[in-house]
């Protein structure tokens, strides 16, 4: 398998790694940067080579862009950050291209959320409290699979509404509440926990990322699967 990676932060310089431990083939990077590399690197209005695959760990600023370009590669992205924006545009061109999204590329998250899914149905007269930490370097707050998971609660809790900081409020706290932290500090890889808290019991619900490889061998094995598919918009529910 040919790969472009779009972006060469941590993430794709873990996911070039592990795709040569794989048996694939990095043909190229897509990065504004200019500095040394050890791949062809390419500019977005640049003409790429030929692929079967681009695997985007990024930022919207690279990803919206190189979306709407449409090249017709099959397209894999994680990035986090604008989600509403990059999952319209991927829709865009998901019609002549097959696309996939997922803002956490560990299956391991995605199986939280369908835990959660069915978890609160069950557990609906408990309070719902949303934690994430993850390392020091991470800009966008809260994470996306953070927002993932807040977004499953709320397809079940049409009223509920996120509250992300107490600090100023003197009145308890309501049904609808879904409370939000965020903790940011030295190498975290990342941590997401749902507290459920009933009358004198409680419930949670923790996945630990204990390496970045999870998410690299995540995308290589979606990409993988991705690039046999129709023209479509995968996520880990129809792929």
């Amino acid at each position: 398998m040919d790969i472009i990676l779009v972006g060469y932060g941590a993430m794709n310089q873990r996911v070039a790694h592990l795709a040569t431990y794989r048996g694939h083939n990095i043909v190229g990077i897509v990065t504004p940067a200019e500095r040394e590399h050890p791949y062809p690197a390419f500019q977005i209005e640049d003409d790429l080579p030929q692929a079967d695959v681009m695997i985007d760990f990024s930022h919207p600023d690279l990803s919206l862009p190189m979306i709407k370009k449409n090249t017709g590669i099959p397209l894999v992205v994680a990035t986090t950050g604008q989600k509403e924006e990059i999952i319209s545009a991927l829709a865009d061109i998901s019609t002549t291209t097959p696309v996939f999204f997922s803002a956490n590329m560990s299956y391991g998250v995605h199986v939280l959320t369908e835990i959660i899914k069915y978890s609160v149905p069950l557990l609906k007269n408990f309070d719902i409290e949303l934690t994430e930490k993850h390392h020091r370097k991470k800009v966008d707050a809260p994470s996306g699979t953070l927002v993932k998971l807040y977004d499953a609660i709320k397809e079940i809790k049409k009223n509920s509404y996120p509250v992300y900081d107490r600090h100023e409020k003197h009145t308890p706290r309501d049904d609808d509440e879904i409370g939000i932290s965020v903790i940011r500090g030295g190498s975290i890889v990342g941590e997401h926990e749902v507290l459920f808290a009933g009358e004198e019991e409680t419930i949670q619900i923790i996945h630990r990322a204990q390496s970045k490889d999870i998410f690299a061998n995540g995308s290589l094995d979606v990409a993988e699967k991705l690039i046999h598919q129709q023209s479509g918009f995968y996520t880990f529910d129809n792929l």
